[in-house]
């Protein structure tokens, strides 16, 4: 299993928010290329860049944040939030991102989302979960479907997506523990899926239950910053 760090951004600064809940911001670091250069010395080698202003407009907003990073460090980036249109996609390969991350169109808009993956290819694209009791939340959590996470994950294998990070709401930012149950059972139904454990990591035994779950790999942000585990540690998923 692969540990990759989380660099949330609003305004261009390094922040977390607790249950995607912009009230509840905390301000970590004002230069995100200093926090991304610290991930690229620990040995980390994936990025996951979340553009949070994005999210809540419906359109990219901090690719020069992405190209900064890209361009200065080897990470190997996957950059979300906003991505609405094809001419967001196009910024964020651009701008130096390897994958794309893509939530909510995947639920709202399928048939553009899969003209993207035919145009870019799916292994371009990371898709993103976020669940709240099994059915996909969106919108940056504001809004809960009425999809089923399982149908949700068969329809896009079938259209070639090999790389699927999941996030139970309920979980992020509280520093609680993941959702291992819910992975474990993801896990069993899509064996040969890139699954990406997203959410709730606290410890560094957070992250021994994932690895034992048969995660590929476990987004980590707010654990980091609040020194919960520090990178020295996470030397071990190097």
């Amino acid at each position: 299993m692969i540990v990759i760090p989380a660099i949330d951004i609003i305004d261009g600064k390094c922040v977390r928010l607790t249950q995607g809940d912009y009230a509840q911001k905390k301000v970590y670091n004002e230069h995100p290329l200093e926090v991304a250069k610290q991930f690229e010395d620990a040995g980390l080698t994936r990025l996951h860049l979340v553009d949070l202003d994005g999210a809540k407009a419906g359109g990219v907003k901090n690719w020069k944040v992405l190209e900064t990073i890209a361009g200065k460090t080897s990470l190997v980036i996957d950059f979300g939030g906003g991505i609405k249109t094809e001419r967001d996609v196009k910024i964020v390969f651009d701008s130096g991102a390897k994958l794309a991350t893509v939530g909510s169109i995947a639920v709202k808009n399928e048939e553009e989302f899969t003209q993207w993956l035919l145009r870019f290819g799916a292994d371009s694209f990371l898709l993103g979960a976020d669940v709240k009791d099994e059915k996909i939340a969106i919108h940056g959590w504001q809004e809960t479907s009425d999809v089923w996470i399982y149908d949700f994950i068969e329809k896009y294998i079938a259209k070639g997506i090999k790389q699927l990070f999941c996030t139970d709401v309920s979980k992020d930012g509280k520093l609680e523990g993941p959702a291992v149950d819910l992975y474990n059972s993801i896990i069993t139904k899509f064996p040969d899926l890139y699954f990406i454990a997203s959410g709730g990591v606290s410890s560094m035994k957070d992250l021994g239950e994932l690895e034992r779950a048969g995660c590929k790999g476990a987004i980590v942000g707010k654990a980091i910053y609040e020194n919960r585990i520090s990178l020295q540690e996470l030397k071990v998923f190097v």
